[in-house]
């Protein structure tokens, strides 16, 4: 892990780099110091030599006064030979055991020596003399009568030691050299990288999200304004990340409170990201095709009702739409394609959920076809009948007053068509005005059922209430409960067959009462169960009715009923089996606001 970081890389350069220039110096030094040694021992042997040389002219004829001098004048681990012109030699005798003994036959037999008798030259020569012996260190000159030489040499070991000596030195201080600069760069070192250890600290918080995280600035030189550099950078990247947040938020609140869907894909058709009217699409699809899983979190791919679309937005690069049903419910797809740059990344898709505007549409045409209808036969039969009196095909004044009550009673009828509009309409647009009481229940049925007992006799219908519990008083607006009870009855006494039954039931719930209606019918087909609570929705359209004294209904009852209960905060339902019977259930709240 050492090495792996910058201080030891560090410090093993510096290191490395010194230890090899000293090396490299200390190879010169130790070749330039051995031929130093070598070439001042020869130097120095060489005046001794021309000293013994002038000894030797002035004291030529006093043998032992030469040869003291001679001691005096040269090193004591040297030794001196003096040949003179009649072959006689004269040895000084060296301090140094190791110093082998050379004779004038070796002098005159060695090739290098030998010049010196011979042509009166000056010798310096490193003699190697073989059989283990120590080689020798050689110098020779004429004496200054050119009769005669003075030979003087020393054993290479003087020299020797001499080299180790320095050697020593060298090593001791290149040693000394290598400790220092191993404190010196790992100081250097941990000085540079102090401060990038900190710098590394801090982008690794910043990579946690801690941007308030500073750097402290110690130097001011290129170090220290690279940690200023990381305190700036650390600000903006604080600033441009609650930037990014910001319009993150922004974009996520504008997705989420938008009414279109919108998905956004990749080039390989990967949901990225959705709102949740692009997700109810998204579930609607998973669950169609019996997916395993439903979760909005997981990575989702490309709907393959779209993947057609999408190859074309793609290929094409070129706004495309579609039009799908899906689970029920109609969805307008716009999708245009996303690029970075100059290069197509993807697609985005715009959902839009038609199924109410296709819905209130045909209500619509439903609506005024319904309105048509309704209202074709009472002005026919007026016209009708007004025509008749006109051109008095009606003779007797009995058959006047029979078609004259016949337009009576169509315009009566208009006119409650005409007024259940107007009603529907107002409580449909909020305005529905609620006069509510404290009433007490049972009397209040009671005299409900008395209203309709005359109709259940004539119709051979057993009309029954049954109240489950003590309920006293309840508030509610009783002209608006009772006109839901009576078209709750009313229609269950017309669609019920002679001899059998009609029962109104009153229940108390945990926190509201509920009141339903029952009858065993002719019962409401499966398909039209949905739409029985729409303005003139008739599930019995091709029924006729036995008395004809039995006023019509207009198809408007249960939307009216639907829009009482509803503005009492209540629920109304219908449950139904044909040739069963049909039970309506509303339910209100004992307590609930007033409108």
């Amino acid at each position: 892990m050492f090495w792996r970081s910058v201080v030891g890389k560090l410090w093993f350069t510096i290191l490395l780099l010194v230890c090899f220039v000293l090396f490299i110096l200390t190879v010169l030094l130790l070749e330039f110091f051995q031929n130093y040694h070598v070439v001042e021992a020869e130097r120095h042997l060489l005046q001794t030599a021309d000293r013994i040389s002038d000894v030797v002219d002035r004291y030529e004829q006093e043998e032992d006064l030469l040869l003291s001098t001679t001691a005096l004048v040269k090193d004591p681990a040297s030794r001196a030979v003096i040949v003179t012109g009649e072959g006689e030699q004269l040895v000084s005798e060296g301090d140094s055991d190791s110093l082998p003994v050379l004779d004038f036959a070796w002098f005159e037999n060695d090739e290098d020596t030998a010049t010196v008798l011979k042509e009166g030259a000056d010798v310096k020569k490193v003699a190697d003399l073989g059989n283990g012996e120590t080689g020798v260190m050689v110098v020779g000159t004429p004496l200054n009568n050119k009769d005669g030489a003075v030979f003087v040499y020393q054993s290479l070991d003087t020299i020797e030691e001499t080299s180790e000596q320095t050697t020593k030195i060298i090593f001791l201080g290149a040693g000394i050299a290598i400790v220092l600069t191993t404190i010196f760069a790992f100081f250097l070192s941990t000085r540079i990288t102090a401060p990038l250890i900190k710098m590394r600290e801090g982008a690794l918080e910043l990579a946690k999200g801690e941007f308030n995280t500073k750097i402290p600035i110690r130097t001011h030189d290129e170090i220290g304004e690279l940690a200023m550099a990381f305190n700036r950078m650390g600000r903006e990247l604080k600033f441009h990340i609650n930037a990014l947040n910001q319009e993150k938020e922004q974009l996520s609140g504008i997705l989420r409170s938008m009414a279109d869907g919108v998905i956004t894909f990749n080039r390989e058709g990967d949901v990225l990201i959705s709102n949740p009217p692009a997700q109810q699409y998204l579930e609607a699809y998973e669950f169609e095709r019996d997916a395993a899983s439903t979760n909005a979190d997981q990575k989702t791919s490309l709907p393959e009702p779209l993947r057609d679309l999408f190859n074309d937005v793609i290929t094409d690069e070129n706004e495309s739409m579609i039009e799908m049903t899906l689970q029920g419910r109609s969805w307008v797809i716009i999708m245009t394609p996303l690029y970075d740059k100059e290069k197509v990344r993807g697609a985005v898709a715009v959902l839009r959920d038609m199924t109410e505007e296709r819905r209130l549409n045909k209500l619509r045409k439903d609506f005024i076809a319904n309105v048509s209808h309704e209202l074709r036969t009472p002005i026919s039969m007026l016209q009708g009948y007004s025509e008749a009196i006109v051109d008095d095909i009606a003779e007797s004044k009995e058959d006047k007053n029979e078609l004259a009550q016949i337009i009576h009673d169509e315009s009566l009828r208009i006119g409650r068509l005409v007024n259940e509009l107007l009603d529907i309409a107002r409580m449909e647009a909020g305005h529905i005005q609620l006069n509510e009481e404290s009433v007490e229940i049972e009397p209040f049925l009671n005299k409900i059922i008395r209203k309709f007992s005359g109709i259940a006799k004539e119709k051979a219908v057993d009309l029954q209430l049954k109240v489950d519990g003590d309920f006293g008083f309840l508030n509610f607006d009783p002209d608006r409960i009772e006109q839901v009870f009576t078209n709750l009855i009313d229609n269950a006494i017309r669609h019920s067959d002679p001899g059998s039954e009609v029962q109104v039931i009153l229940e108390k719930d945990e926190n509201e009462w509920v009141a339903s209606v029952k009858d065993a019918g002719y019962g409401i087909a499966e398909e039209d169960l949905p739409f029985v609570f729409e303005r003139f929705y008739k599930a019995d359209k091709s029924r006729k009715r036995e008395n004809k004294n039995y006023k019509k209904g207009t198809g408007l009852g249960l939307a009216i009923a639907k829009n009482i209960v509803e503005a009492h905060e209540g629920t109304i339902s219908v449950h139904s089996k044909l040739k069963e019977g049909t039970t309506f259930t509303f339910k209100i709240p004992f307590y609930h606001k007033e409108k």
